[in-house]
C-alpha cells in the first residue's frame, strides 16, 4: 500500500526526522533477560557535553553527577586539584572557576514542553499524566507475553491502538470531547496518519527530530520497549514498526491538545516549535557539569592506577596444578582473588561467560528457546539435553499440568472459589517459601552441541585463541559460568550473566567443557597447531554470585583427576568463605553465613550488589592483575598480544566483551543519575506487567533500568557513576589500528563516553587515547612498542 503513495518531499523529510529521533532511544529488553543496555545508545556519535545538553531539552535526565555530589566527593579528598585541573582544561575551563561552581547550585530548566504540557498550563488540567495513564492502559495488554487472561486481540499495534482507543470514554470525559471519534476517522495506514498530524501540527523538519524525540521520552518505558523490538529486528536483519506506531498515536494525542486548546495553546506551540527549531548547543553550566564528572573520571582513573601499580603477586612459569577459566563478570574478579589465595598452585583465566559459544538452548521439556549470548549477537547454533527422542514426554505432561493449574487458580472466573476452596492447603508451602526453605537447584541433564566435526574444532580453536590458552595447559581445567540464585525478584535475570543474554552460564560452560574434551576436537586442534595434553580434563561449573558457593557438574572423568578434584573443591569451598566475608562488610545487614539465604528471602531488596561500583576494564595477562585487590569491580579479559596474529583478538575483545562491559558500567551509572529515566524507581512498589516489565504502583509508564536499591543501601549511593576505563596490555600502533577497523567502538572513546589507557609489562598504567592520538607521560608501553 505504501509504494503507492507519492509523499511530498517535505513528508519525507519528516520520515527520516522520525527514524533519527527513534533511534535516539535506547532499547529496553523483557524481564525474562533484562540485558544491560547504555540508556545513551543513540547519543553515542556525539560528546558526552553535546549529549547532556539534548537530553536536558527533552526530558531525559541528566547524565551528569550533581554538583553537591562532586563537592562531597572533593571535601573527602576523593579528587585531587590535578583531577580538577585535568578536567578543566579538556572542557576550556580555569581550575579556579571550576572550583568555585562545584559549590554553586547549577540551574533547573526544565525540557522543552509538549502540547500536552502546554494544554495543562492554560487549563489546569494534567494532561500529560492522562496520556501517559491511557497509553499505558493499552501497551500493557499490547505488549503483554502471556500474564493476562484476557489478552488483547491479535492485531499489529496501530490497528490495535485504534480499535482500543476509538472506543475509550476516557479522554472525553476529561474534556477532550470527540477524542474517540477522532481516532475512529484516523487513516488505516500509519504513515499516512503521521504525515495528517505532522501536517495539522505544522511541524517542519528543522523543529522534527528534536520534538519527535521528546515525544518518545515521554512514552518512558514502553518507547523502549518497542525499541528493543525493531532493534533486535534490525539486528537479525528485518525491521518492525512497533515504535513507529508508538510516535504516532502520541502525535495524534498532540493534535487533539492542540485543536481544543484554542488560540493560546496555537500561540504557545509557535514560540515551541522555533525552540525546537534550534540546534543543540551546550550552555556555560552543562559544560561546567561535564568538566565536573570528568574530575570524578579521572579520579576513578587514577586510583585504579594506583592500584594496578601497587605490589602484585609473583606467578610461577611452570604447569599450574589448576587452571579455573571465569567469567569477565567484576563479581569473579573477587573470587578469583580469593581462589587463587586459598591455593597458590592454581591458576585463573578470565573471558566472556558465553566461552565463545553463542547459543540458542532449549532446556530440557521445554519449548521455549534461551538466547544465551550477548545480545550483540543473533545466535545460529541451537542446543538441546541430551536424552532419547520422546523421553521428556512425561515431564512436558508434567509441566504443562502445573501451568494449566496456575491458570484456572488465577483466572478470572475461578479465583476466588480457589482460595476458598484450596487455599488451607497451600498454608505448607506459603510457610517453606516464606521462611526461604525452598529453592533447591534442579538437575538439568547434560546439554549436546549438535554440529559437524570440523565446525566444533573451529569453534573449539576459536575460544582457546581467544583465551590465549593455546599452551601450559593444567591437568584439571575449570570452565566457570555464573549465576544468582534469588528469589520473588523481577529483576533476577539483571544479575545473572551479561554475556548469556542474562541467563545463567552454566550451559555454555557445560558445552565448552564437553567439546574440549572430545577427542576428535583434540585431534583437530593438534593439527591446528593447539596441543591439549592427553592428562588434561576440562569439567564445568558455575559459580552463584550470592552465596559464592561453585557447584561442579558431574562429568565422566577417570579416578587419575580425583586428587586434582578433590584439591579443587576444597579449594573453592575455602575461596567462597573469603569470597563471602569481604562481600558481606557491603551489604546491609550482611553476614558472611547468612548470604547465601539472603537469595531464598522474599522480602530481601538487595540479595547482593551485582556489578554496582563496576569502574575498570582490563585486557592482558593475569600475571598483571594477580595479587592486587580490585574490589570486585574491574572485569579482567585475559589477553596476550604476543599470541595475537593480526590482532584478531584484540579486536573481538574491543568490539565485543568491551561494549558489553561499557553497557553494563553506562546502566548503573544511568540508573544512578537519572532514576526517573532510565531507572525501574522502588522495588516495594512494583508491579508486574505483561511479563516484560514493572510498573511503580498501579499503572502509567513501564519503568525500564535497574531499581533504585540495586545502586543505593538507603544512605548513599553504591554506584558512584565514573567512566569505565578500558585499559589494555598490547603496543599503541595494534590498538589503533584496530580502532580504525572499529569506527563504532573508536566513537565511544573519542566522545568521552569510555576511557582507553595502555598498559606495560609491569601492569602500570600509561598513556591514553585522546581523539587518534595517545598522550601522556612518555610511552606506557616502553618495550612494547618497540618489538612492534
Amino acid at each position: 500500500m505504501n509504494a503507492q503513495i507519492h509523499w511530498p518531499g517535505q513528508t519525507l523529510e519528516l520520515f527520516a526526522a522520525a527514524e533519527e529521533a527513534m533511534r535516539q532511544v535506547p532499547p529496553a529488553f523483557p524481564l525474562e533477560a533484562t540485558v544491560a543496555v547504555n540508556p545513551w545508545l543513540g547519543q553515542i556519535g556525539e560528546d558526552r557535553t553535546t549529549a547532556s545538553a539534548r537530553m536536558a531539552r527533552v526530558g531525559g535526565g541528566s547524565l551528569l553527577l550533581p554538583r553537591a555530589t562532586v563537592a562531597a566527593m572533593i571535601d573527602a579528598g576523593e579528587l585531587t586539584q590535578e583531577d580538577l585541573a585535568q578536567a578543566g582544561s579538556a572542557h576550556g575551563i580555569g581550575p579556579e572557576d571550576l572550583a568555585r561552581a562545584v559549590s554553586v547550585r547549577g540551574p533547573e530548566a526544565g525540557p522543552l514542553p509538549t502540547l500536552a504540557d502546554l494544554a495543562r498550563r492554560e487549563d489546569g488540567v494534567d494532561w500529560p499524566a492522562l496520556v501517559e495513564e491511557r497509553i499505558g492502559h493499552w501497551a500493557a495488554a499490547q505488549f503483554d507475553r502471556g500474564q493476562a487472561f484476557w489478552p488483547a486481540p491479535a492485531a499489529g499495534p496501530w490497528a490495535s491502538w485504534r480499535a482500543y482507543a476509538s472506543r475509550d470514554l476516557t479522554p472525553g470525559l476529561a474534556g477532550l470531547t470527540g477524542f474517540a471519534a477522532r481516532v475512529e476517522a484516523l487513516p488505516t495506514d500509519p504513515r499516512a496518519a503521521f504525515a495528517e498530524a505532522c501536517a495539522a501540527l505544522g511541524l517542519t523538519p528543522e523543529a522534527a527530530p528534536l520534538y519527535l524525540h521528546r515525544l518518545l521520552v515521554t512514552l518512558g518505558g514502553w518507547a523502549q520497549y518497542a525499541r528493543h523490538l525493531g532493534w533486535t529486528a534490525e539486528r537479525d536483519g528485518g525491521r518492525d514498526e512497533t515504535l513507529f506506531a508508538l510516535l504516532t498515536l502520541r502525535l495524534v494525542w498532540e493534535v487533539a491538545l492542540l485543536d481544543a486548546g484554542g488560540h493560546p495553546v496555537a500561540k504557545a506551540w509557535a514560540r515551541a516549535k522555533a525552540d525546537y527549531a534550534r540546534p543543540v548547543e551546550p550552555d556555560r553550566d552543562t559544560i561546567i557539569d561535564a568538566a565536573l564528572q570528568e574530575a570524578v573520571d579521572r579520579g576513578a582513573e587514577r586510583r585504579l592506577a594506583e592500584t594496578l601499580s601497587g605490589e602484585g603477586a609473583s606467578m610461577k612459569q611452570d604447569r599450574p596444578a589448576i587452571q579455573a577459566a571465569f567469567c569477565i563478570d567484576v563479581r569473579s574478579e573477587r573470587f578469583r582473588r580469593a581462589l587463587e589465595v586459598s591455593d597458590p598452585g592454581i591458576r585463573t583465566i578470565g573471558f566472556a561467560g558465553f566461552f565463545g559459544l553463542p547459543i540458542r538452548h532449549r532446556r530440557h521439556a521445554s519449548d521455549i528457546v534461551e538466547a544465551r549470548a550477548p545480545v550483540l549477537l543473533s545466535p545460529g547454533v541451537e542446543t538441546r539435553v541430551a536424552g532419547e527422542p520422546g523421553e521428556d514426554h512425561g515431564a512436558r505432561v508434567h509441566l504443562r499440568t502445573v501451568r494449566a493449574w496456575g491458570r484456572f487458580k488465577r483466572a478470572a472466573v475461578s479465583a476466588f472459589a480457589f482460595v476458598e476452596a484450596a487455599g488451607p492447603l497451600y498454608v505448607g508451602k506459603l510457610l517453606r517459601d516464606g521462611l526461604g526453605l525452598g529453592g533447591h537447584a534442579s538437575r538439568e541433564p547434560e546439554p549436546e552441541l549438535d554440529l559437524p566435526l570440523e565446525e566444533r574444532i573451529a569453534a573449539a580453536e576459536g575460544v582457546l585463541r581467544a583465551m590465549s590458552l593455546t599452551e601450559g595447559f593444567a591437568r584439571l581445567v575449570l570452565v566457570c559460568g555464573h549465576g544468582a540464585t534469588v528469589t520473588n525478584a523481577p529483576h533476577a535475570s539483571a544479575l545473572q550473566c551479561g554475556a548469556c543474554g542474562g541467563y545463567a552460564g552454566d550451559v555454555n560452560a557445560r558445552l565448552l567443557a564437553g567439546l574440549l574434551n572430545d577427542r576428535e576436537v583434540r585431534s583437530g586442534l593438534a593439527a591446528r597447531g593447539i596441543d591439549i595434553p592427553p592428562d588434561t580434563r576440562f569439567i564445568a561449573g558455575v559459580h552463584d554470585t550470592v552465596s559464592d558457593a561453585v557447584r561442579l557438574f558431574e562429568g565422566a572423568w577417570s579416578d587419575d583427576h580425583a586428587p586434582e578434584i578433590d584439591r579443587l573443591r576444597a579449594a573453592l569451598s575455602k575461596a567462597g568463605g573469603l569470597a563471602r566475608t569481604e562481600r558481606a562488610q557491603a551489604l546491609p545487614r550482611g553476614a558472611a553465613d547468612a548470604l547465601a539465604h539472603r537469595g531464598r528471602d522474599w522480602s530481601e531488596i538487595r540479595p547482593e550488589w551485582g556489578l554496582a561500583g563496576c569502574r575498570g576494564f582490563v585486557a592482558a595477562p593475569r600475571a598483571r592483575t594477580a595479587g592486587r585487590d580490585l574490589g570486585g569491580a574491574v572485569f579482567l579479559h585475559d589477553y596476550d598480544w604476543r599470541q595475537d596474529e593480526g590482532a584478531k583478538t584484540l579486536e573481538l575483545i574491543l568490539s565485543a566483551p568491551v561494549v558489553v562491559a561499557s553497557w553494563i558500567a553506562l546502566q548503573y551509572h544511568g540508573s544512578a543519575v537519572a532514576p526517573e529515566t532510565f531507572g525501574a524507581g522502588n522495588k516495594l512498589l512494583h508491579n508486574v506487567v505483561g511479563g516484560i516489565g514493572v510498573l511503580e504502583g498501579n499503572g502509567g509508564a513501564l519503568r525500564v533500568g535497574l531499581p533504585w536499591q540495586s545502586v543505593h543501601d538507603g544512605e548513599t549511593l553504591r554506584h558512584v557513576p565514573s567512566r569505565l576505563v578500558v585499559t589494555v596490555e598490547a603496543p599503541e600502533q595494534m590498538i589503533s589500528a584496530v580502532l580504525e577497523r572499529r569506527p563504532g567502538v573508536r566513537a565511544l572513546f573519542d566522545n568521552g563516553w569510555l576511557s582507553l589507557v595502555a598498559m606495560d609489562e609491569a601492569g602500570r598504567m600509561g598513556r591514553r587515547y585522546e581523539a587518534g592520538t595517545w598522550v601522556g607521560r612518555g610511552s606506557a608501553v616502553g618495550s612494547i612498542s618497540a618489538a612492534a
